[in-house]
């Protein structure tokens, strides 16, 4: 689905549009820590699995991205919010705890949003993110 360009909203969602570019940076943070937690990994598997959540992290930085540009008419530019893990252990950890505090935000962007096609996106996100949260989870257990 292609959300229009020419599409404005009112400067009454000045909080969504703050939510959005905040979740730009968490989904640019967490690309960055991903491809490091990979490197990390002990498998090959693992390592894949991981690249495959960062690539679904990508996605939705792009997706994220566009609705800003759609909602502002200008490019953001995300930042580094969050430092990444040196350790495996330590790095799933952290991304099981933020993979599952993005999931309620997301969902609550959602619920701010009017625009079908951005409630959809987020929505989707927030299902994303619960998968890649129960993938962590599993990871960090094994590496009990």
């Amino acid at each position: 689905m292609h959300y229009p360009d020419s599409y404005v909203r009112p400067a009454a969602d000045t909080g969504l549009i703050q939510d959005i570019a905040k979740a730009i940076n968490g989904q640019y943070s967490a690309v960055l820590c991903y491809d490091k937690l990979a490197k990390l990994a002990p498998t090959e598997s693992e390592r894949n699995r991981i690249l495959e959540i960062r690539n679904d992290e990508m996605r939705h930085l792009q997706v994220f991205s566009h609705i800003y540009r759609s909602l502002t008419g200008r490019q953001p530019v995300p930042q580094m919010t969050e430092p990444c893990a040196n350790e495996y252990k330590a790095g799933l950890q952290a991304a099981l705890i933020d993979e599952q505090e993005t999931v309620d935000f997301y969902l609550d962007i959602a619920d701010k949003a009017y625009d079908r096609y951005v409630k959809e996106q987020f929505r989707r996100a927030a299902a994303d993110e619960q998968n890649h949260a129960v993938w962590f989870l599993y990871f960090y257990t094994r590496s009990l």
